[in-house]
């Protein structure tokens, strides 16, 4: 079986290697995080197959609190944006 590439809601494909942005939680608050893409994958626990990324986070959020942990964390590719691909290998 053929595996298709990821992609984010804007069409752009989610490599690994590429900082992302995406919304979490901090209380009762929405905020944008960015962060790098560490491996990609996809949960199937649910009964439907959900993309997902296991990220780390550059510490860049919006809002005023800063971030206290720069953790892996692995979250849902569904409302991510990729905002930078990551470099091309270089030519030889």
């Amino acid at each position: 079986m053929a595996r298709d590439r990821l992609t984010d809601f804007t069409g752009a494909e989610i490599r690994v290697g590429a900082t992302i942005a995406y919304p979490t939680r901090r209380g009762n608050r929405v905020r944008n995080s960015e962060a790098i893409v560490l491996e990609t994958m996809s949960d199937r626990s649910t009964g439907r197959v959900v993309p997902m990324l296991k990220v780390r986070p550059t510490g860049r959020d919006s809002g005023f609190i800063a971030r206290k942990t720069t953790a892996i964390r692995t979250v849902s590719a569904e409302h991510a944006v990729v905002i930078q691909d990551p470099e091309p290998a270089p030519k030889s």
